[in-house]
């Protein structure tokens, strides 16, 4: 079912309970959930590396995160990325709670998330390895309100505030609010990562 079908079908499923009532019926939200660490009581018996193979079969975009930080600009790699919300405009992304970048991206307190496309392979690899300058000979401008790296020849780009952090097993839940974005005219196809390698 494609988006426009979905849309009809949740149209037409708010009108049925919706009943005969002339108002809006009031949904609520959920409690927000306790945050807490997973116990080992409570860990699933899935080994990690099957874990990896059998999700590797799900495809995804590449982007990198940049921030502008004091001691010089940060990046990394992130294929965990996703739009979240239209109103308001919220984004998000995964970042492992060992990475040595974030914590200078959520000290700048915004980020620009890149696009990546087909011919971006080495860009990506200089910024998914820890250590060193990823910037080094790498083309980029600031994006208009955070200031955060725009690589050169990046699909789109989106100027985000950093919203919400929330956990997630090993990894952090970053939400980040978008401040302005936009796409480069690059005529190329998207960067795409499936079973350990990009296509």
């Amino acid at each position: 079912m494609g988006h426009a079908g979905m849309a009809d079908a949740a149209v037409r499923y708010l009108r049925s309970v919706r009943g005969t009532s002339a108002a809006p019926r009031r949904v609520e939200a959920l409690p927000r959930p306790e945050l807490r660490c997973v116990g080992a009581d409570e860990r699933a018996p899935v080994d990690p590396a099957e874990f990896r193979r059998v999700l590797g079969n799900f495809a995804t975009g590449v982007t990198v995160v940049t921030a502008p930080c004091a001691d010089g600009p940060a990046g990394f790699a992130c294929q965990s990325f996703s739009s979240l919300s239209l109103d308001p405009p919220l984004v998000a992304f995964m970042v492992g709670r060992t990475s040595t970048t974030w914590p200078r991206i959520a000290h700048a307190g915004v980020f620009c998330v890149n696009v990546l496309g087909s011919r971006q392979g080495e860009l990506c690899r200089g910024f998914a390895v820890s250590g060193g300058d990823k910037f080094a000979g790498v083309a980029h401008d600031a994006a208009p309100v955070s200031g955060s790296p725009r690589l050169a020849g990046a699909l789109a780009w989106i100027d985000c505030a950093v919203h919400a952090v929330h956990t997630g097993g090993d990894h952090l839940i970053v939400v980040g609010r978008v401040t302005a974005l936009g796409t480069t005219g690059t005529d190329d196809a998207p960067l795409l990562f499936h079973r350990g390698r990009f296509l």
